[in-house]
């Protein structure tokens, strides 16, 4: 896992979408239309997407955005199974800026979640009626399972994560700063976001975290997934501790020396 905050740069070609996508459907409730971008990642509620667009159907997606309301929604797909997810997220135009041949950088940041309810037009871009997802209220917690709780293990449980995975890389410092105040005073909700945000390499398990509707299971499953984590960075630790605590009390009178002697074989 990869700390990170902001996101990472991606490039909007075709293998992003495939005109082949497939999308479970679910019975059709209160519904709006909006735009779809299927991207092989998973967006966030508050993570930063940066994208290049150069695609001519994105580019044509992008001008209609900037003349409306600024915003599209992202859906994770598959490219081994041309699968698309159906729950994603909106994603708001923050910053852009034009380039020649009429193509566009922007800076987007992602907004509520969606779930994807059928595909009401293909060309020149997707285009889908969805329905709004929150996080519904949580049944009477357990003792020491309420959000606040979990929020706050978690946080540290992505500090000992931070700090281990410094020291096995040798980046470690006296006073890791950036492990000092993960939440910034974040609520529950949005501080999960985060935290899934930052699980890269990993696309299933955070399309898993983003579909969950419950802010306590989300950090629950997080907890799991950081204490695994912290397992193996700890057993990696270890292992490093020891080779340099072995490295140390080698002398060279140890090893034979592999020069030949002066003289040369005879």
């Amino acid at each position: 896992m990869r700390h990170r905050r902001h996101g990472r740069r991606v490039r909007a070609d075709a293998s992003s979408e495939s005109s082949g996508v497939r999308f479970p459907f679910a019975r059709p409730r209160d519904l709006v239309e909006l735009p779809l971008f299927p991207l092989p990642l998973v967006l966030f509620p508050g993570q930063v997407l940066p994208l290049k667009i150069f695609e001519y159907r994105y580019r044509i997606m992008t001008h209609t955005l900037l003349q409306t309301d600024l915003r599209f929604g992202v859906v994770y797909a598959n490219e081994v199974t041309g699968t698309a997810a159906a729950i994603g997220c909106v994603a708001e135009v923050l910053k852009h800026e034009k380039h020649p041949e009429d193509r566009f950088t922007l800076v987007c940041k992602g907004q509520q979640r969606f779930r994807v309810h059928e595909i009401v037009r293909t060309k020149p871009y997707l285009v889908a009626r969805v329905e709004w997802l929150e996080d519904r209220p949580s049944a009477e917690p357990a003792p020491g399972e309420d959000a606040e709780t979990l929020a706050r293990e978690v946080e540290g449980l992505m500090k000992d994560v931070i700090r281990l995975s410094n020291k096995v890389s040798g980046k470690q410092n006296k006073k890791d700063k950036e492990g000092d105040d993960l939440r910034k005073q974040a609520f529950p909700t949005p501080f999960s976001f985060w935290v899934a945000s930052t699980f890269e390499g990993a696309p299933a398990e955070q399309q898993a975290l983003l579909e969950l509707t419950d802010t306590t299971e989300r950090l629950k499953r997080e907890q799991s997934t950081l204490r695994n984590t912290l397992n193996y960075l700890t057993a990696a630790t270890a292992v490093k501790d020891v080779f340099r605590s072995s490295s140390s009390k080698d002398t060279p009178e140890d090893f034979p020396s592999e020069e030949p002697p002066v003289g040369g074989p005879d």
